[in-house]
């Protein structure tokens, strides 16, 4: 028998606020696939306010609020049955954040958790990669997000060490990323992939998306390191509004797209990965399976105190 669910996840990053619909389709004897119904960025760069300031801004507080009206409607209107609003980099370092997360409660009804980096790299660790992870072969997973990166490795198959580090493509825009701040990444990756042979990256958020998009990949092909590099030469030689005219980029992605190649050739470098796989998974989809799986337990829990 077939049953089909609906979830949705929230993820209010540094650069955008995204809010992910998802089918969940049940069988008899079979795993559950996770198919997505609907997708709604809004561009609210909450980490320009943070991480210049300190605290979210007045205005943007307005406009979140705003937006979590508007996905309460489209929740409501899509009949999900359970949702998970994570706050992530800007949120954890606003002054205001506890503040606003209470407010958009209040006036919005959207019940916010502000995770840390570690929980953050677990869930983007438990999104759906058995289509991209060979277990014969070794895979260092990047998120690049506007305020943190979380970088996890896999092994055999399973998740051998994960790790979030305070980088990311809004602070890199504001300069607020030091020489120590890369060596520590530099370190970390090295130490931890010294050991393993035919390693490839695993990337994913909105700008590498994008470059694999605007690369003209066969899905599911990965991009190679040489292709990246050039890349991020030709981006450069471009100015921000010939991104924008010539390349059909968003505002919000012509700048930040520079610095997340940066990132993720940087950890191909670090690691001696040539290939870039790029699954179009991220945080929003981690989410769905972590409230999915959940429920699941909570239901499974609940029916065997009844069958008492």
């Amino acid at each position: 028998m077939l049953k089909i669910r609906k979830f949705a996840a929230i993820d209010i990053g540094s650069n955008a606020v995204r809010l992910l619909i998802a089918n969940v389709i049940e069988e008899e004897n079979r795993d559950p696939k996770f198919k997505k119904s609907s997708l709604v960025r809004v561009p609210i760069r909450l980490g320009q306010d943070v991480f210049t300031n300190g605290e979210i801004s007045k205005n943007n507080v307005e406009r979140m609020i705003n937006a979590m009206k508007s996905y309460r409607l489209l929740m409501d209107i899509h009949g999900v049955e359970g949702y998970m609003a994570c706050a992530t980099s800007a949120m954890r370092e606003a002054k205001n954040g506890a503040t606003v997360v209470e407010k958009i409660m209040k006036k919005a009804g959207i019940s916010i958790d502000i995770i840390d980096g570690k929980r953050e790299a677990a869930i983007i660790a438990s999104t759906d990669l058995h289509n991209v992870i060979e277990k014969e072969c070794d895979y260092l997973y990047v998120d690049v997000g506007g305020g943190s990166t979380e970088f996890t490795i896999f092994s055999n198959g399973k998740i051998k060490i994960s790790r979030s580090f305070k980088i990311g493509t809004v602070r890199l825009l504001n300069e607020m990323v030091t020489e120590t701040d890369w060596k520590d990444i530099e370190k970390w990756v090295k130490r931890n992939t010294k050991d393993l042979k035919r390693l490839s990256l695993i990337g994913s958020g909105g700008n590498i998306n994008k470059l694999y998009k605007m690369s003209g990949t066969t899905i599911g092909e990965p991009l190679s390191y040489i292709y990246l590099n050039a890349q991020y030469q030709f981006l450069q030689s471009l100015t921000y509004e010939e991104r924008i005219s010539e390349l059909g980029l968003n505002p919000d992605r012509a700048d930040v797209i520079i610095p997340a190649t940066r990132i993720y050739l940087s950890a191909c470098k670090w690691s001696g990965a040539r290939k870039i796989y790029v699954p179009k998974i991220g945080l929003s989809d981690g989410i769905i399976k972590t409230l999915y799986f959940e429920t699941s337990k909570k239901e499974k829990s609940t029916s065997n105190i009844l069958s008492f």
